[in-house]
C-alpha cells in the first residue's frame, strides 16, 4: 500500500491505495471530478522527492504528495 496526501488547498483526505506506479494513481484520481483540475497543475512528490515521470515504480510504504501551485509573498 502507498499513502497519497493532498496538500494545500486540495480539500481531500489522504488515501491508502494498492498501486504499482503513478499512472495507476492518475487513472484513479481522474475519476474524482473535484481533483481533475488539480491533476493538471500540481507537482508530484514521492517520498519528498519531486518527480516528473508517471512511470516511477512504487513500493509498499511509499508516500505520494500532490503539491498544488501556491502564491507566496
Amino acid at each position: 500500500m502507498v499513502r497519497v496526501e493532498f496538500l494545500g488547498p486540495i480539500q481531500k483526505e489522504s488515501l491508502e491505495l494498492n498501486i504499482s506506479n503513478l499512472n495507476d494513481l492518475k487513472t484513479i484520481l481522474k475519476q474524482d471530478k473535484d481533483l481533475k483540475e488539480w491533476l493538471e497543475t500540481s507537482a508530484v512528490a514521492v517520498n519528498d522527492t519531486l518527480v516528473s515521470s508517471l512511470d516511477i515504480e512504487l513500493k509498499d510504504g511509499d508516500r505520494i504528495s500532490l503539491l498544488p501551485p501556491v502564491c507566496g509573498g
